[in-house]
């Protein structure tokens, strides 16, 4: 995927969908695996991710810096779905499921 090299941090903007993939999820998180996880397991059961069953990664980035992450974070969320689909596609081309590259 992307990676932005300055910093000495880790961050990660990333698009998680359901196993249909008709919702998109944008979030940002310093520790990607654990996020999924927390995804996958409805920490937050009335959040919109457990609602719909939003888990699968399809897309993400990495960033040395919160404050990128965060800004890239609010640029992607502000995205049409299409515009958002076309991103994915140039990095995963078959939209496949890419939740074992943090397992």
């Amino acid at each position: 995927m992307i990676s932005h090299t300055s910093g000495i941090y880790n961050f990660y903007v990333y698009i998680i969908t359901n196993k249909h993939k008709t919702v998109l999820y944008t979030g940002v998180s310093n520790n990607l695996k654990l996020r999924l996880q927390q995804h996958q397991q409805k920490k937050n059961p009335k959040s919109f991710t457990a609602k719909y069953n939003v888990h699968y990664l399809l897309y993400y980035e990495h960033f040395g810096w919160i404050q990128e992450a965060i800004a890239r974070e609010k640029e992607i969320k502000n995205l049409t779905r299409q515009k958002k689909i076309n991103l994915i596609l140039e990095k995963n081309a078959k939209m496949e499921f890419m939740n074992h590259l943090f397992e």
